[in-house]
C-alpha cells in the first residue's frame, strides 16, 4: 500500500521533529565553512572526470547514502530520485525530465571519494548535500537558518561581504561561485560527458535545484539576466517533482530499470560516465 503524501505545508518544515537538530548542524557547518576558497579548491579537487561509472551503478551506490539535510524523508537518497521520476511519468512530463527527475542527485556519489575533511563523505556531508549559495558576495536572509550566515570569515571579509562580492551586477547566474555540492559536480560531470543530449531545461534543473535562496527565496537579483528569469520557470517547474514527491515509500528496482534504461542510454548513450 502506498504511503499518503504530505501536505505542501509539511515540507521542509526545519522548525520541529527529531530530525531537525542534525539537520540544523549540517547547516551551521555548511554556512561556517563553504568560503570562496574552499569552493574554488573542490573543483579543482573534484572535477578531474578519472573515476569510470554507469549511472545505474552510481544509482546503486545511493543505497548507502541517506541525505542528512533533508528533514522530509529518512530513506537512502535512490528512493527519492525514483519518486521524482514516477511523478513526472505519471504526469506524461518528457522523458528527458524524467530522466533529470531519476538522476539528479546522482552528483552525491562523489561521497565514494570524498573525504570528511572536505564535507564529501558519508559522516560529514555538508560539502555534498542541502541547499546552496552564492560564495564570495553577502549571504542573503533567504538562507536556512540566516543566523549563521556571520560565522562564515568571508562575511568579516570587505571583498566578500557586499551585496556584489567580488561580482559585477547583471553577470548572470552561470558566472557566479556557488557553494559546492552534488548539484554543481552532477553539472560539471555530465557536461563533460560527450554523449550527453539532456536539453538545456535539463541541465539547468540539474544545476540549480537546490539554489532556493534564488528560485523560492528571490533573492540575488543584483546578478540576474534576462536569460535566468527562463532559468527560474524551469528549475520552478521541477521543484515540485523534487520536493513534493518525498515519502516513505520503496519501489521494484527491476521495474524501474526496465523502464529507465532506455532512456538512459537515449541521452547520455551507453557507455560510462567519466566522474
Amino acid at each position: 500500500m502506498a504511503t499518503p503524501a504530505k501536505e505542501k505545508k509539511d515540507f521542509r518544515n526545519y522548525d520541529q521533529g527529531e530530525i531537525i537538530a542534525a539537520v540544523k548542524e549540517h547547516y551551521r557547518k555548511m554556512r561556517t565553512r563553504q568560503t570562496l576558497d574552499y569552493v574554488k579548491r573542490m573543483k579543482v579537487k573534484y572535477l578531474t572526470y578519472d573515476k569510470s561509472m554507469h549511472i545505474w551503478d552510481a544509482m546503486e551506490k545511493l543505497n548507502d547514502l541517506i541525505d542528512v539535510s533533508d528533514p522530509d524523508i529518512t530513506l537512502p537518497n535512490v528512493h527519492h530520485l525514483v519518486q521524482s521520476a514516477e511523478a513526472m511519468r505519471e504526469e506524461g512530463r518528457p522523458d528527458w525530465m524524467q530522466l533529470v527527475g531519476l538522476i539528479h542527485d546522482l552528483g552525491k556519489v562523489m561521497y565514494l571519494w570524498g573525504s570528511d575533511d572536505d564535507g564529501t563523505s558519508q559522516a560529514e556531508q555538508w560539502g555534498l548535500v542541502g541547499d546552496i549559495f552564492v560564495v564570495g558576495a553577502k549571504f542573503p536572509e533567504t538562507c536556512v537558518y540566516p543566523e549563521f550566515n556571520r560565522l562564515n570569515s568571508d562575511m568579516q571579509d570587505e571583498r566578500y561581504n557586499t551585496d556584489l562580492g567580488v561580482y559585477e551586477e547583471g553577470c548572470g547566474l552561470d558566472n557566479l561561485h556557488l557553494a559546492w555540492g552534488h548539484d554543481e559536480y552532477l553539472y560539471q560531470v555530465l557536461k563533460n560527458h560527450p554523449d550527453n543530449k539532456i536539453p538545456e531545461a535539463g541541465m539547468v534543473m540539474l544545476r540549480y535545484h537546490s539554489f532556493y535562496p534564488w528560485h523560492t527565496g528571490n533573492s540575488y537579483g543584483q546578478f540576474l539576466t534576462e536569460k535566468d528569469k527562463q532559468y527560474k520557470v524551469w528549475v520552478i517547474d521541477f521543484n515540485k517533482y523534487d520536493l513534493y514527491t518525498k515519502r516513505e515509500e520503496t519501489f521494484n528496482p527491476d521495474k524501474i530499470k526496465a523502464y529507465y534504461q532506455p532512456i538512459i542510454e537515449k541521452y547520455l548513450g551507453p557507455e560510462k560516465i567519466n566522474w
